[in-house]
């Protein structure tokens, strides 16, 4: 019995072995091209939020980290220049207050404190109500472009609701709430730490959000 059991377990392990190593190679062989994909898909949203014809600098390279005001974790910044001159940089930032867990977004701004875009990249809200957040679902995200903290007023940062200058969705106020706050603090901090934000080290490359 002890030696069947013995062999069992022989076997178990050189199973294991050959499936860590096909893993292991499957990654050494894929890694570059996983990479160039996420690269693409990179610049795909950035050029969806901020125009290529506005800046010529590398952006997936002038990259510095940040940390979140609501979170330990670094966050990217990611800058547009124009011969070296800030153009606007956009920014990731999470909301930590959605309906069901938190919500990813990339927040474009342009130097003079306007929004240029933003766009979700994560979430976990209800299909058919809190997705609407996705532009894949709805045009609401679009209702960010040129908004500042001059227009409308900080004070307005909210769903109509609670008095505030943007809509909800029927059924769903707390997803829309909850993204809108976190915009209107990303534009904060933004206000607040742009040369932070621009002046900071190319220290994107290595390093990823946990």
């Amino acid at each position: 019995m002890i030696k069947i059991i013995s062999r069992n377990a022989l076997i178990l392990a050189s199973f294991a072995l050959v499936s860590v190593g096909l893993i292991s190679l499957t990654y050494f062989i894929t890694r570059d091209t996983i990479t160039s994909e996420k690269k693409a898909a990179l610049v795909r949203t950035l050029d969806q939020l901020v125009d290529a014809d506005l800046y010529n600098n590398d952006v997936y390279k002038d990259c510095t980290l940040l940390t979140g005001s609501e979170t330990s974790q670094h966050l990217r910044a990611y800058r547009m220049r124009n011969d070296d001159l800030p153009v606007a940089a956009v920014l990731e930032s999470i909301a930590p207050n959605g309906y069901s867990g938190k919500i990813h977004m990339v927040i474009g701004i342009y130097a003079d404190g306007t929004i240029s875009g933003v766009r979700i990249t994560e979430h976990h809200e209800t299909p058919g109500l809190g997705d609407k957040i996705e532009l894949r679902k709805s045009d609401w995200v679009l209702g960010f472009n040129d908004k500042s903290l001059i227009e409308p007023n900080i004070s307005q940062w909210t769903v109509k609701k609670d008095g505030g200058d943007f809509d909800a969705f029927t059924g769903a106020t707390i997803t829309p709430r909850a993204v809108v706050q976190q915009v209107a603090k990303t534009l904060q901090y933004f206000n607040e730490k742009q040369v932070v934000i621009f002046e900071g080290a190319n220290n994107c490359h290595g390093e990823t959000n946990e």
